[in-house]
């Protein structure tokens, strides 16, 4: 049986995999088959219902929940991981209504963290969360939200954080941020989601367990970062919480549902 797996090409998605795809395991019946695609990308894909098992921001669960399932392991959660607020120039917080905003995605956990904690902006660009960085920088948009890997590199830019928005999170709820799962369709059927999230389970731990191996398939898809910086990315991502969620994953993941439907947060049409 073939099942597609979607996920990205950032550090912690391709740790995670990297034995699950190269048969470092027996994986039975199971044939996986990668789709690598930016997190949004994965979003939309998913709202269409194209993807067996993929990676997705918790901000799409309620509008998915119908179709997929989340599994227990395979999600990037944690303190101290969130999304960050960041612009070229000092920007206090009442000039932040009137700015121009670059979100790396509508769906994200990144956008839904935005509109929670600065719902009086309106002016939104969406882009590839890697361009943000450079749209600051040629002064294209005021502000940026940034996740993954450029949480590690925009100083060295020269640009300033202006809001942790997962540490306004934590200041909320006392609970970890969650910014992604991995998430299953459910018309897979209960026994074969539950094997593939033990595969995935023993992905992790083999990827954890043979660290030096797996780093060198996270480079085959992160040529142009630096290995520390791929490390720094794995280190913050890759956690106990991926391994599995737990009694603290599941709570904070509650948390964010009860709190993202009591948002006015702009969907896909």
């Amino acid at each position: 049986m073939k099942i597609s797996v979607g996920f990205s090409p950032c550090p912690n998605d391709t740790f995670i995999f990297y034995a699950l795809l190269n048969h470092k395991f027996n994986t039975g019946d199971l044939e996986f088959e990668p789709v690598i695609e930016d997190v949004e990308e994965l979003n939309r894909r998913a709202l269409r219902g194209e993807i067996a098992v993929t990676k997705l921001s918790f901000a799409l669960f309620s509008q998915v929940e119908s179709t997929y399932q989340l599994l227990n392991s395979g999600s990037a959660l944690g303190n101290n991981c969130g999304p960050l607020l960041i612009s070229k120039r000092a920007i206090s917080e009442h000039e932040i209504a009137q700015c121009t905003v670059a979100i790396p995605g509508i769906h994200t956990t990144a956008n839904f963290l935005f509109s929670f904690f600065y719902p009086v902006v309106k002016q939104k660009r969406e882009m590839l969360f890697s361009k943000i960085e450079n749209a600051l920088l040629n002064e294209e948009t005021d502000l940026g939200v940034i996740i993954h890997e450029n949480r590690f590199t925009y100083q060295k830019k020269g640009l300033k954080k202006v809001a942790d928005l997962g540490e306004l999170w934590e200041r909320k709820t006392n609970l970890p941020i969650p910014l992604g799962g991995i998430f299953a369709k459910k018309n897979l059927g209960e026994e074969t989601i539950a094997t593939i999230d033990h595969l995935i389970h023993e992905s992790i731990l083999y990827a954890f367990a043979n660290p030096l191996e797996a780093i060198e398939y996270v480079k085959q898809y992160s040529q142009e970062m630096e290995e520390e910086v791929m490390w720094q990315h794995i280190r913050l991502y890759v956690n106990d919480f991926t391994v599995s969620l737990g009694d603290k994953g599941h709570a904070a993941v509650e948390k964010f549902l009860e709190l993202a439907e009591l948002k006015d947060i702009p969907r896909a049409t």
